[in-house]
């Protein structure tokens, strides 16, 4: 899984000159969060997001009249307030590298280049709907999780747990507990026999700790 895989091509850019009232619109326009800005040659030289753009904004305290307050807008320029030098990656990063350099830099999007030219962006937005594709999320069938013993031909004896169920499996992920150092398997299948398959999985020496067979409704409060 590769940047280049899930990054969004021929963003939309902004020029240093661009006033904030400009860079506010065109978010608005493109529903955007993240504005890489080229100079007149194409060269990035920084980047603004919406936090910047609500930093900049006079506070509800001001005394400033409505009027004052887009005339101030209207003449700030975005190389004022832009964030540079500015993090990046090649398209060839990988997806959880690229996902690691904004967790480590608190950052929530990567501009991608090949050489010196910006050729697309990568938000924490396109990594959260890669890590639900992978998982298979929303699509029909069961999901279990695996406690992981280490020893050779678990995987490939859980699948073929699956398959003689008659199941097609989605995706396979190991992963350790942020609380326990401990190696889990969450595997997501299609078409098996629930039945079939709850009694071969309970038959296995790997302890099945999770089993989902559809996906759980989503829940609001307050």
């Amino acid at each position: 899984m590769l940047v280049k895989d899930f990054m969004a091509t021929n963003p939309v850019t902004l020029l240093p000159e661009t006033t904030h009232r400009q860079a506010n619109e065109i978010m608005k326009e493109h529903n955007v969060a993240h504005l890489p800005v080229v100079d007149k040659h194409g060269k990035l030289v920084g980047i603004v997001v919406e936090e910047d753009m609500y930093r900049s904004e006079p506070t509800p305290a001001t005394t400033l009249s409505i009027y004052e307050i887009h005339s101030l807008l209207s003449k700030l320029q975005i190389k004022e307030i832009m964030t540079h030098p500015v993090y990046t990656v090649a398209g060839e990063c990988s997806l959880e590298e690229a996902a690691r350099i904004m967790l480590q830099q608190n950052i929530g999007c990567l501009p991608v280049m090949k050489g010196d030219k910006l050729i697309g962006i990568i938000t924490d937005t396109d990594i959260f709907e890669a890590f639900v594709s992978m998982l298979g999320g929303g699509q029909e069938g069961a999901r279990f999780t695996v406690r992981a013993v280490d020893r050779p031909g678990v995987l490939a004896k859980i699948a073929q747990t699956v398959a003689d169920a008659g199941g097609n499996i989605v995706s396979v992920v190991t992963w350790e507990s942020k609380n326990e150092q401990i190696p889990y398997i969450t595997i997501k299948e299609k078409g098996a026999d629930l039945e079939q398959l709850n009694q071969a999985l309970d038959a296995l020496d790997d302890k099945v700790l999770d089993m989902q067979t559809k996906p759980i409704d989503m829940q609001q409060h307050g």
